[in-house]
């Protein structure tokens, strides 16, 4: 498992996900996730998960945990580009509405027109 965490404005993040998202990856990458969250501004995360072949039951809880600590601040949350395979385990958890097909700057201008609209 491999990932990035950019931060593209001081209140987006996005992660990328590569490989194969299991319980010992997220515990790697979720203290490192929820640390971007608290230390501050952080309103709105976007997931890419273009790279990404493959998410257990516990890859989903690592997006559910984030999404509650976002709920604190009102925070959005983007599921970008999810396999089919990822699309339906998104779909039968509720979290169909956070799924988007677009680039990162398609994802980003989005949010821009969010907070901005």
């Amino acid at each position: 498992m491999h990932y990035q965490l950019e931060m593209v404005t001081r209140e987006t993040v996005v992660i990328r996900l590569f490989g194969e998202l299991d319980h010992h990856a997220v515990e790697q990458i979720r203290a490192k996730i929820s640390t971007a969250i608290f230390q501050g501004t952080v309103t709105t995360i976007i997931w890419n998960l273009e790279g990404l072949s493959f998410m257990d039951s516990s890859g989903v809880g690592l997006v559910l945990g984030r999404m509650r600590e976002l709920e604190a601040v009102a925070g959005r949350t983007i599921l970008l580009n999810p396999s089919p395979t990822m699309r339906k385990v998104f779909q039968f958890s509720g979290l169909g509405p956070w799924m988007m097909d677009a680039t990162e700057e398609q994802a980003i201008d989005r949010v821009r027109g969010i907070v901005n609209g």
